[in-house]
């Protein structure tokens, strides 16, 4: 099973369409990811992240729809 975390990306690093790269926020964790894969997202958009390449760009209320649900299990493992 493959797991893609949703992010925004808050800088383009690298703009050449084959080593595009952008800085990306994981709730304020912030890694440096391919967007080769993506040349249509720009600051601002989420996107799916699996394997430190973003496969997909996502619109911001399902990003922020999984981020409830993974604050949903925090709130369960926690107890």
């Amino acid at each position: 099973m493959c797991l893609g975390i949703p992010g925004k990306i808050i800088k383009i690093l690298n703009d050449d369409p084959v080593m595009r790269l952008g800085s990306v926020s994981f709730g304020g964790v912030i890694k440096e990811i391919s967007l080769a894969y993506v040349p249509q997202a720009g600051i601002g958009d989420y996107v799916i992240v699996h394997a430190g390449f973003a496969i997909s760009v996502l619109k911001e209320q399902e990003a922020l729809e999984v981020f409830s649900y993974i604050q949903e299990i925090e709130a369960i493992e926690t107890k």
